[in-house]
């Protein structure tokens, strides 16, 4: 998929039609892929990673919105690393509670 730019209504460049449909059709390609991936019954190994695929996917799906032509790639990338960072946050709230959990359970065994 090479990356060609149009200008958009005020003159800036911005994404072509071929280029917005191809983040969009290649989003939703590994969205399909991880499901698939995950319903398949002879590896689990495929299945493990078609679960990790499945959050990823679910993540650049926020994405497809923006993908539009004409739109600015920096508006893309800005709303990537948005639904990043948000990842980032309540991945280490989730693994903070759950070490702050251990600590309670190991406090509960020893009083």
């Amino acid at each position: 998929m090479s990356i060609t730019l149009q200008r958009n209504r005020n003159g800036r460049p911005g994404m072509s039609a071929a280029t917005a449909k191809g983040f969009e059709r290649a989003i939703i390609g590994l969205c399909a892929a991880s499901l698939v991936m995950i319903f398949q019954p002879f590896s689990k190994l495929a299945s493990g990673i078609g679960m990790g695929l499945v959050v990823l996917g679910g993540l650049l799906f926020n994405l497809v919105p923006l993908c539009e032509p004409g739109r600015p790639m920096r508006d893309l990338g800005r709303a990537a690393l948005i639904v990043a960072v948000v990842f980032l946050v309540v991945l280490g709230l989730a693994l903070g509670s759950a070490e702050l959990y251990g600590v309670y359970l190991e406090a509960q065994r020893a009083g």
